[in-house]
């Protein structure tokens, strides 16, 4: 069952009172728990890698769509290049408006990130893949 936000907290709040070696002892704990071990679940979150990196082929998709792509490999972010001069806001705004998709301006991380955009992969395939389409719908 998975943990919600809050309950998640709750947790981690119920560790602050072990020692090391608790805590040396829980990727032992998580494997008993779970049967795959603490390697097991970073396992599942690389899979979201994966897709940001060649999964359906997001950045050779972003590519494909005209787009200048940096990043995605070992890393769970894709930037990309604003097409036309476009604003890194105005991309937004685009992006949003015609494909209902939403990332982060690369103004928001100060003046260099200006005319770039970055998109995450922290989430289901299904959404990733879908958000990949629409993009290369409006831009391809």
């Amino acid at each position: 069952m998975a943990a919600t936000a809050p309950s998640a907290l709750r947790m981690l709040e119920d560790l602050r009172p072990l020692g090391v070696e608790e805590i040396r002892a829980l990727p032992e704990a998580i494997y008993a728990v779970t049967g795959k071990g603490l390697s097991g679940l970073l396992s599942e979150c690389a899979g979201h890698e994966a897709i940001v990196a060649t999964g359906t082929d997001a950045s050779a998709a972003l590519t494909a769509a005209g787009f200048t792509v940096f990043g995605g490999v070992h890393a769970p972010y894709i930037w990309l290049r604003t097409q036309g001069g476009a604003t890194s806001w105005e991309f937004f705004d685009r992006l949003l408006t015609e494909a209902q998709v939403v990332g982060t301006p690369g103004s928001g991380f100060g003046p260099a990130g200006e005319g770039y955009f970055r998109l995450s992969g922290f989430n289901s395939r299904e959404n990733i893949e879908e958000a990949i389409q629409r993009i290369r719908r409006v831009f391809g």
